[in-house]
């Protein structure tokens, strides 16, 4: 068989969905469930905050700068992280990242001081720099823009499944394991939940492939087409130098829009388990049964709008309604903020908003870099957007400290998430809906 690229180079056409399909089986799921163990292992602090607090005598201001301190080291090594990975591959990189990162997780169960706190959050930070970024750059080696909203936001549901499987699970342990061998209900979560990292780690240097033509499992033909439809693409893109990269304006106003959902991100991600257990639910178990919720429905929409986005290749207001939903989320949740129910209803509104952001987010700078300036440039947006990481959860636990409520922090998540949608706006439709 032939390949002819202005035949075959069609969403409708059966060959080709059959190869897409055949790609998004064998790489997807191990993806998937490598982001699930990562963004576990990131916010699981959360829960560990309901019993490690009083433990360890910690303040929640001392929580938020911990918590937060994560996404300096992150910052650090991101965009040398994923410049490492696009020379050396995905493969070797990413089960470095993720074995290391396992490492370290599992050693945050031995913090005692507020300094041993923050030091191993900032090396988790360290260690995770350039998983989420050189996922996002694989899967531009292997998928088109059209594809590739649907496909990044079925990956980024691993954020809401971590939530479903990561909350029951860390209530569980919280509830069920104090005093074993000594160690408290959060020192057995931060130990059992590093164990799939470093599981996963292995898997990846014994399955991935880090180009299409190191596919041993397609054929001929199939690598012919996707290496066609990408090479098409590539050339419609900006090939700019890394210099130029840098000084390019709509890098910059990505990393903004991008640290602003971030803000409602892990405002939520940080403070869920908090705000539901001031709606007067107190057993870790229940408080990780509920925060569940939130998070399956957000799985649902990011699934379905992300399929949106891609049929109507419209990106700009799939992206910005749903940041305007999240913040009518929030507001609401501090209104409600004594009532389980009502609580649980905005906050799930806030969560299904915030989350569904995020994969489409990434359609945008995706859709206009290419090559190494891409490398860089998606690095250099995530890190600069995950700054966010350090201030809204430091930011929250000291307006707490200082407010005694959440709710002034929601406040300001709120308006960061209106200003992120009003941004996206400003790109060009034509740059972006592709």
């Amino acid at each position: 068989m032939t390949y002819n690229a202005g035949l075959t180079a069609s969403p409708g056409n059966t060959f080709e969905n059959a190869t897409y399909a055949k790609v998004t089986w064998r790489l997807l799921p191990l993806l998937f469930l490598c982001y699930v163990a990562s963004y576990l292992d990131r916010v699981n602090v959360g829960f560990a905050k309901l019993q490690m607090l009083s433990d360890l005598k910690f303040s929640e201001t001392v929580y938020g700068l911990g918590a937060g301190i994560f996404f300096i080291g992150y910052f650090i090594f991101e965009v040398p992280s994923n410049m490492i990975l696009h020379k050396v591959g995905a493969r070797l990189w990413i089960a470095r990242i993720m074995i290391t990162w396992g490492i370290i997780s599992g050693a945050m169960a031995y913090v005692t001081t507020p300094e041993m706190f923050y030091v191993m959050r900032f090396l988790l930070g360290l260690a995770e720099a350039g998983f989420f970024p050189g996922v996002i750059l694989y899967l531009t080696y292997w998928y088109p823009a059209e594809r590739r909203g649907k496909i990044t936001a079925l990956f980024m549901t691993g954020i809401a499944l971590s939530g479903v499987v990561g909350g029951p699970l860390s209530g569980w342990i919280m509830h069920a394991m104090p005093g074993i061998w000594g160690h408290s209900g959060w020192q057995w979560m931060f130990i059992l939940e590093a164990i799939p990292s470093l599981i996963l780690g292995v898997m990846v240097i014994a399955y991935m492939k880090d180009r299409i033509s190191d596919a041993d499992w397609l054929t001929k033909e199939e690598k012919s087409l996707l290496e066609a439809n990408i090479g098409k693409e590539d050339s419609q893109k900006e090939h700019l130098s890394l210099s130029a990269m840098f000084s390019h304006g709509r890098v910059w106003l990505g990393a903004l829009i991008y640290f602003c959902f971030v803000m409602g991100l892990y405002g939520v991600s940080f403070w869920l388990p908090t705000i539901i257990k001031t709606t007067g639910v107190t057993d870790p178990f229940n408080v990780g049964m509920l925060t569940a919720i939130p998070y399956a429905f957000a799985a649902v929409s990011m699934v379905l709008i992300g399929r949106s986005a891609d049929a109507r290749r419209e990106r700009r207001w799939h992206v910005a309604i749903p940041a305007f939903l999240g913040c009518v989320g929030l507001l609401l949740s501090t209104v409600y903020d004594h009532n389980t129910v009502l609580a649980m209803a905005s906050l799930t509104l806030a969560s299904m908003g915030i989350l569904t952001t995020l994969p489409l987010f990434w359609s945008l700078p995706t859709a206009f870099l290419s090559g190494t300036a891409a490398a860089a440039g998606i690095a250099l947006i995530n890190s600069l957007g995950n700054l966010a990481g350090f201030v809204s959860p430091f930011l929250v636990g000291w307006l707490k400290d200082t407010t005694q409520s959440t709710n002034a922090g929601m406040y300001v998540l709120a308006a960061s998430l209106v200003l992120g949608g009003l941004l996206t706006l400003t790109l060009p439709a034509k740059l972006v809906n592709k």
